[in-house]
């Protein structure tokens, strides 16, 4: 995701210094017109906005707070923007942080596959202060098609990815049982997505539907290990918010009999797999 959001970047006339920690995938950039930094220090000492896109919480708190870290080189009036998918709570801990070093922070979270970030067709979900959402919307238009103000609070746009996240994990377990049924039936996989299709004219349902009929989960667009990350923190935040979120438990459990059958790398669409077991779908059976 990052690598096509950075030549998005360069694309747009942007000058940008990319670290990454297998730093080979940094160096694919330079025939591009990057510079590579040797750590997250270097990118943010002399920049005017830092993106990060990161696998999780974990990882986005090592960048930013780690040794090196962007907090302790961007400079005061500059600003952090997180592109990643990470919990509501350390979105706050970062607006707090970088408030107290006198930074600027903003949450713009993307929904799109690695492909969309490639072809800038990324959904950029933004939130933050609005005079500091439109200083950086030519970075936004630089890597997406559109964007969508939230609020004036960082934390909300990272409610909202993960809830557009949960919302296609429920499509997929949707399309999942649908399949299942229907392969036991004698259907064609491939017929009903076609129905399907008319019914909805989703580019979301045609995409994800194809993938789970035609069972091609390798290699990962996304990974189910950070699918099952998505719906933990969606399920945290749902929490905090005392709003109870059945379909996320079931979607969870899932998720995670999918990791124990060895799945956590295959697309995350592979827990349609789930399904078929549980229906006893295998070899010699109907599907």
């Amino acid at each position: 995701m990052g690598s096509g959001m950075a030549r998005n970047l360069l694309r747009a006339g942007h000058e940008v210094t990319v670290f990454n920690r297998s730093r080979d995938k940094a160096e694919a950039l330079v025939a591009n017109g990057a510079r590579v930094a040797d750590s997250p220090a270097d990118v943010s000492a002399a920049s005017e906005a830092v993106m990060t896109m990161l696998a999780d919480d974990r990882a986005v708190e090592q960048v930013v707070f780690g040794e090196n870290g962007i907090a302790s080189t961007l400079p005061e009036g500059a600003t952090h923007i997180s592109c990643s998918t990470i919990s509501v709570k350390l979105a706050r801990r970062l607006d707090g942080e970088h408030a107290r070093r006198g930074q600027n922070y903003l949450s713009a979270p993307v929904f799109g596959r690695p492909e969309a970030a490639e072809s800038k067709n990324l959904l950029v979900v933004a939130a933050g202060p609005p005079e500091l959402v439109e200083h950086c919307r030519p970075l936004f238009d630089a890597i997406g098609r559109q964007t969508f103000v939230l609020g004036s609070d960082p934390s909300q746009a990272n409610a909202v990815k993960l809830c557009g996240n949960f919302m296609i994990a429920a499509m997929l377990e949707a399309f999942s049982e649908a399949f299942a049924t229907l392969r036991k039936a004698d259907v064609p996989p491939h017929a009903f997505l076609e129905v399907m299709n008319g019914l909805f004219g989703s580019p979301v349902y045609a995409n994800y539907g194809r993938l789970i009929a035609d069972r091609k989960f390798d290699p990962a667009g996304f990974a189910l290990r950070l699918g099952l990350k998505d719906v933990r923190l969606t399920m945290e935040a749902a929490e905090d918010f005392a709003a109870p979120m059945p379909l996320a438990s079931l979607i969870h459990d899932h998720l995670l009999s999918a990791m124990a059958h060895g799945q956590g790398d295959l697309d995350w669409s592979s827990f349609s797999l789930v399904a078929e077991r549980n229906a006893g779908i295998g070899i010699g059976t109907k599907g």
